[in-house]
């Protein structure tokens, strides 16, 4: 494929950036904190550490204001900015169970064991536009503005017991046999392709874009099969989870900090003919920040790819088509030169419909004397 350098060359490139920077920091508050991004758009600034694949909060706002608000566009500033960092230690494996809970619900149980922690959501807020020169709503139920008056939770209501964890003590979870995965895929060394194991599926999927996984997973739901398949949605947590590495000089695992995930388990009915129909599946999803429906497509596809999609379209879907630097990254130079490539192929058009013009030309009838 040829490629050939726009009208005006350097000059115009360097023009062009001239003109997003200018206009970013035009304006009676020319340049956005990076504290303020990350009070004001904290679900942004998780969706670019998770697609970045880079848990640093700071960084992820840094380049959200640079991309003026793309999260896609931040996600690729931040893998850049990843490629180039030296990498010193590897974190050990953290146990999900260890999380503090921030929020928890339980869509598939009304009075679960443990604690409904609602967190700080708009879930259940009615979608009324506010507008900033209009009086800010009261409080709802009358509590202070500074939200003083919520009430502490004990260290139990942080930890609370899994949802899954009374299925399975009713023995209504479907067994699998362990897979053999001890060692993680690492798919930011080696990239995954299909027949990988399910930690690269997971990581593959941490990883994707938002809105492509929930796009492959509501096609999911409704199946290619043409059948409807029953999604309960277990639990939802996002929460705090220790970071360890182990020390230089004495290798003890050591916390150095923390960070937070989304996770998310859901249930589906079994109802295939080789299949247990007396249990559940369950399907896990964790991603990195607060991102709830990357984490519920998660889960839910995990479910799919291990009931229809191991080695087939699901599993290729996933691990191929679903990274949003893969997709956006081959759109996005769609919009470079293609003259020399587009001309050829005219010239191509042309050259065979000259080739069929001669052809149905008719021939002139051989005379009496030819021999």
């Amino acid at each position: 494929m040829g490629y050939s350098g726009a009208r005006g060359g350097l000059a115009a490139i360097l023009a062009a950036e001239d003109l997003v920077r200018s206009a970013r920091d035009r304006g009676p508050q020319p340049w956005a904190g990076t504290e303020q991004i990350l009070a004001r758009f904290r679900l942004a600034v998780d969706r670019v550490m998770g697609e970045a694949g880079l848990y640093h909060e700071a960084t992820a706002a840094d380049a959200f204001r640079q991309a003026e608000g793309d999260p896609l566009e931040a996600a690729h500033l931040v893998r850049a900015h990843r490629s180039t960092l030296p990498r010193i230690a590897v974190s050990e494996p953290v146990d999900p169970d260890e999380m503090t809970v921030l929020r928890r619900i339980v869509p598939a149980h009304r009075t679960p064991d443990g604690p409904q922690l609602l967190g700080r959501t708009s879930d259940y807020t009615g979608r009324r536009l506010e507008r900033p020169d209009g009086p800010p709503d009261p409080p709802a139920g009358g509590l202070p503005a500074n939200g003083s008056a919520t009430p502490a939770r004990t260290a139990a209501q942080r930890h609370p017991r899994r949802f899954s964890a009374l299925l399975r003590q009713a023995d209504l979870l479907v067994d699998h046999p362990a897979d053999r995965d001890d060692e993680p895929f690492d798919i930011i060394r080696r990239p995954a392709r299909p027949g990988a194991p399910r930690s690269a599926v997971l990581a593959s999927m941490a990883r994707a874009e938002t809105g492509a996984l929930v796009g492959l997973w509501y096609r999911s739901v409704l199946g290619p099969d043409g059948h409807i398949h029953e999604v309960t949605l277990g639990e939802v947590r996002h929460g705090r989870l220790p970071l360890r590495v182990r020390h230089p000089h004495t290798d003890a695992p050591v916390t150095i900090g923390e960070f937070r995930v989304t996770e998310t388990e859901a249930i589906e009915d079994l109802d295939e003919a080789d299949e247990d129909r007396t249990r559940f599946d369950l399907g896990y999803g964790l991603c990195l920040g607060h991102n709830e429906r990357k984490a519920i497509a998660m889960a839910n596809l995990d479910i799919a790819c291990r009931r229809f999609g191991r080695d087939g379209p699901l599993e290729q879907l996933l691990l191929l088509t679903t990274d949003g630097l893969d997709s956006g990254g081959f759109l996005e130079h769609l919009k470079l030169p293609h003259y020399v490539t587009f001309r050829s192929m005219v010239e191509r058009k042309q050259a065979m419909r000259e080739q069929r013009e001669v052809a149905a030309q008719p021939t002139e009838p051989l005379g009496r004397d030819c021999r």
